[in-house]
């Protein structure tokens, strides 16, 4: 380290001129690089909804809500899942880890409340199964 600074002090000009090389090259690489304020990044989100008229939101949350989660739960690439539940509707958001194709997620979600409805009661509306889609927004 000591013959790098030595030959430094004593060869001034190389080190100048590379110094000023490098702050060239990152002055032009900064303005070329694109800046875009909303990034393009696809988060892998799938809401469910139900809606059973009627139905106390304590109703609710026991025989659909609880039924949904659990059977979300088991899918592959589950990161969270958000619930809402008030008068005669719940509703679901499933976020799964990042990289997760949304098409697959969205369907893995179909498939599992296809054969969670014969549990939901009868009265109840189909659930709507439908993929958030946030590209572009801030």
């Amino acid at each position: 380290m000591n013959q790098i600074s030595s030959w430094s002090i004593k060869n001034p000009i190389p080190v100048i001129l590379l110094f000023i090389i490098l702050t060239l090259a990152g002055t032009i690489s900064f303005t070329g690089m694109r800046i875009n304020n909303n990034p393009d990044i696809d988060f892998p989100l799938v809401q469910v909804s139900a809606g059973r008229p009627g139905a106390a939101p304590a109703e609710m949350e026991v025989q659909v809500t609880r039924l949904i989660e659990d059977s979300i739960t088991s899918l592959s690439g589950v990161r969270r899942i958000y619930s809402n539940v008030g008068d005669g509707y719940s509703s679901t958001t499933i976020e799964f880890e990042l990289g997760t194709d949304t098409e697959r997620a969205t369907n893995d979600v179909r498939n599992a409340m296809s054969g969670l409805r014969a549990d939901l009661p009868q009265d109840m509306q189909e659930p709507s199964v439908q993929r958030i889609d946030i590209t572009g927004d801030a």
